[in-house]
This record gives C-alpha cells, structure tokens and sequence, in this order.
C-alpha cells in the first residue's frame, strides 16, 4: 500500500505542474494589465513601466514562470495588487467559509443521494421510483444558477426562513443551508442515478439470492451485502462532488453573498487581481488532485485487486 501511494503522489507532480503552466500562460494571454489595476486607469506610461518592472512584467513568460514556481516552492504567493495583502493569507482567512459550505453540500448531497437512490432501487417500476426518477432528472437538468435564485426568492424573500445573503455570525450555520442544499441538490440527484443503477445490478447477484436463501434479514442484505458492494462507483461521484464544490462554488457564493473563495475568485478575475488568481487556481488544483488520490486510495483499501491494476498502469 505505501508503494501504491508514493507511486501516486509522484504521478500528480507532473500534472500538477502542467495546470500551473496552463493557468499560469492563460492568464497572461487575456485582455487586462496588472499594472493598470495598481496605478489607475490616468497613470502615465513611466508609471506603468516602472510598476511592470517591479512586478516582473516586462520579463519574457518562462522566466516569469519559473519564478513563480521558486516563490510558491517557498510557501510565498505573492500579494493581491489590489488590496496588498498577501494571497496566501487571503486564502487562509476565506477558506474555512468555502469549506463548511462544501461539508453541508456534501451532507445533503450523499443522505439524499444515497436515500433516493436506494428507495428507487427496492421500488423499481413503482410509483416511488418514479417519484425518485423526477427527482433525479430534474436536478440535474436544472443549472445552479437558477435553482439558487428560484430558492433565494422562496425560502429567502417570501418565507424568510433563511437570510437573503451574507452570513450572520461565523459560527452560525443558518447562513449556509440555503447555499450548501443549491450546492449540493445537482449532486444528490446524479448520486440518486448511480446508487440505482449500482443497487440494482448488485441485488440481482448470486450472492444476494443466497444470502436471502440463508433466510438473513431484507435490512442486513440491502446495507451489509448490497450498498457496500455497490460503493466504488459511488464513491467515485462522490470525490468528484467535493472537488468541485471547493473549486466551484463561484456562482452560489456570488448569489449567497458568501466571503468563501468561490467569491474571492470572482472579485480577483473582475480587477485582474493575476497574483490570486494564480493562488485560487493553486489551491482547485491541490484539492483537485488530493481528493482523487484520496478516492484511489480508498478503491486500493477496498478492492485489492484494483490496488494491483493501478500499479501495474503506474509502472508501465
């Protein structure tokens, strides 16, 4: 297993790297100067030249890169050009916000998920799995945006159960219900999809039909025999979900009013913050690639023989 991991973790280097490239030169190619945003939209051309010579702007890009790449090597991310505080900081200090709002989604997403999926799978063809399947479609048809003004204006405007926007106290967790159910109901609902179509094909082994012949219990045989062997592909959806609820919650937290780094990222793309940006993208990928070691891992644990493929791919 320690052989496995390591083997992984040298994997994500080169990806890792490959991100930060890619981010790194995209940045540079759209429209919108640094230097601009720093010294104003009447700053003079000396002024301009001399603050893109302080922040290495007039330096050809793969040098600009590999000291980008020295300085974060270091732990330093460089500091906003906007308010000039430190990025590392500004992520640190709006991260918790973005990381209980993932939590929550993540809570309503695998107990709805999971639950409409199961009740779908045992109710087959009936009025329940139709309901489940209504559920299901119409989650994952409707975009983020729209269910989260459409729960806004209901759950917000009219029946003021929830506050509007922003948050009332950082260790309140009323603020983040609305957001995290518009977060998560997309993913509960394709969760709902995979856990049926996974619960289905398992009950319909040879090991459920003589685990009913042995006379056990319909509970044990749903849980202990069918839901644990119907996990890897659940599992999967799931590390998909928290990666993209730390890298994506831009739109819910713009609606919401959140200060998470969904809306941290937002204000730094609209000011042409590009030290932030850098940062943000930074820190998508890191979660990106250690939710998806985190879910091989999980799969190697689970499945051995799935432990020994992978290495096999590894050292080929």
């Amino acid at each position: 297993m320690l052989e496995f991991t390591l083997r992984r973790l040298a994997a994500t280097i080169p990806v890792l790297l490959g991100i930060l490239l890619i981010a790194f030169v995209v940045l540079y190619l759209i429209p919108g100067d640094p230097a601009q945003t720093i010294a104003g939209p009447r700053a003079d051309a000396a002024t301009l030249a001399r603050i893109a010579d302080e922040m290495g702007l007039d330096q050809p890009v793969h040098q600009r890169f590999l000291s980008y790449l020295k300085r974060i090597s270091r732990g330093d991310l460089g500091g906003s050009v906007v308010s000039g505080k430190p990025v590392l900081e500004s992520v640190i200090e709006k991260l918790p916000y973005t990381l209980k709002l993932a939590a929550l989604a993540m809570t309503f997403s695998i107990v709805l998920g999971i639950l409409a999926g199961i009740i779908s799978a045992i109710t087959q063809g009936r009025w329940l799995d139709r309901i489940c399947t209504v559920f299901s479609v119409t989650g994952i048809s409707i975009p983020v945006f729209l269910s989260g003004l459409v729960f806004l204006y209901v759950f917000a405007v009219r029946l003021k159960w929830f506050p509007s926007s922003g948050f009332a106290a950082e260790d309140s967790l009323l603020p983040f219900i609305l957001p995290a159910f518009t977060l998560g109901i997309r993913s509960a609902a394709f969760l709902a999809r995979i856990v049926r179509s996974s619960m289905i094909e398992v009950l319909n082994q040879d090991f459920i039909r003589t685990a009913r012949a042995k006379g056990l219990s319909p509970a044990r045989i749903l849980f202990r025999h069918g839901l644990v062997n119907a996990l890897i592909p659940v599992i999967t959806v799931i590390g998909l979900d928290l990666s993209s609820y730390l890298n994506g919650s831009v739109i819910v937290e713009t609606i919401f009013d959140l200060p998470g780094i969904g809306r941290f990222a937002m204000d730094a793309i609209l000011q042409r913050d590009y030290p932030v940006i850098q940062g943000i993208v930074l820190l998508g990928a890191l979660v990106f690639i250690m939710v998806n070691l985190a879910v091989d891992l999980l799969y190697a644990w689970i499945n051995p023989k799935i432990r020994d493929e992978m290495l096999g791919r590894l050292a080929r």
